[in-house]
């Protein structure tokens, strides 16, 4: 069978999702055979992968892949389907490291295995049990992120021509984890700083990387097109997900209400407030940034300092500059008519979304 991006996004990540909801259960079947201890790791990764997810990576890799004249097959879509891994084992270690409880209004991966270590009465930590378990669970879905691509269906010249974006595309997401926790221990208060972070922990493993991974299973055509494309918009893209982290509506993100506030994340939004702000405010902010235990009423206060300080308008500002750059590489390229189409789309679906 073959897919269209003319149909739209939803028929194309239900494909998705029906690829990875088969490799998971092929593979979640070994590891039942190795032992029935691993049946909630089976479980876990199952829910985690298959429960929700916007499958954004996929879904330009799939742009990559048709702009540079791929036709989309099932062993095409098992490919592109192949990096969503990649971006759950960056979910699973970021909530380890932020200490997040919750991802996708539900316990994340290290609180489940911590919940599972005192509900069958084990011996030693419970808080380490889930820590290390959630460590084995990312790197198992990297692991995963290989296997899914080498056995998609696609024949080895394709495979070896998207490997080294691959490799490169991990590096810099791990870069770019490292950048952010940097950052924070650093109480970075630079925006070009923060901006950094934002390219390399989210933006170019988000867009720009998937665009290229697509794009070589075919040829090596258009790659600075889909990064003059990427760069900017992943930027934009984190730029969205940084105000979502503060005033986003926790039954759309599925995360508590100013979780990155208590997490002391220093974004361009928190940056660009304490550039704004008074000493009093400042004094406020630093108080009160990555204070585990912040009420929502502080919260409250936080989000008064960065509305009034004009830091949020800076930001909007900042993701609509940011997207038109990205929507102008598009213009005279050689990228196929409807790969453009597609990217025009999932600009506005990538920078105006509520989650």
């Amino acid at each position: 069978m073959n897919y269209k991006l003319e149909s739209g996004v939803e028929p194309l990540r239900e494909a998705i999702n029906n690829s990875l909801a088969q490799f998971v259960d092929r593979e979640n079947a070994y590891l039942i055979e190795i032992g029935s201890e691993l049946i909630p790791v089976a479980s876990a990764l199952k829910n985690f992968l298959i429960d929700s997810g916007k499958r954004f990576r996929p879904l330009f890799a799939a742009a990559g892949y048709v702009g540079n004249g791929g036709q989309l097959d099932q062993s095409s879509i098992n490919a592109i389907a192949s990096i969503e891994l990649v971006h759950v084992c960056a979910l699973i270690h970021d909530d380890v490291m932020d200490g997040s409880d919750t991802r996708r209004s539900a316990p994340s991966i290290h609180k489940l295995f911590e919940q599972l270590h005192a509900r069958e009465s084990l011996k030693g930590s419970a808080q380490q049990f889930g820590v290390s378990s959630a460590i084995l669970l990312g790197d198992l879905a990297l692991v995963w992120a290989s296997k899914a691509l080498h056995e998609s269906g696609l024949n080895s010249e394709s495979i070896m021509g998207a490997l080294p974006v691959s490799d490169e595309m991990r590096v810099e997401l791990m870069a770019g984890q490292y950048l952010d926790v940097y950052e924070q221990a650093l109480a970075s208060q630079s925006i070009e700083r923060s901006l950094k972070v934002a390219r390399f922990k989210s933006g170019k493993y988000s867009i720009e990387r998937p665009l290229h991974f697509g794009a070589t299973l075919v040829s090596r055509a258009n790659l600075e097109t889909y990064t003059n494309y990427g760069i900017p918009l992943g930027e934009a893209f984190q730029l969205r997900d940084d105000l979502l982290g503060v005033f986003g509506d926790p039954a759309q993100t599925g995360k508590p209400a100013g979780d990155d506030l208590r997490e002391g994340k220093r974004t361009v939004l928190i940056a660009s407030t304490l550039e704004r702000s008074n000493d009093l405010q400042k004094e406020r902010i630093n108080a009160l940034l990555g204070k585990n235990d912040l009420s929502l009423s502080e919260v409250e206060e936080l989000r008064t300092i960065i509305s009034s300080s004009g830091a949020s308008l800076f930001v909007e500002d900042l993701i609509e500059k940011l997207t038109t750059e990205s929507l102008a590489a598009l213009e005279n390229s050689a990228v196929s008519d409807d790969a453009k189409t597609f990217l025009i789309h999932m600009a506005s679906v990538a920078t105006k979304r509520s989650k």
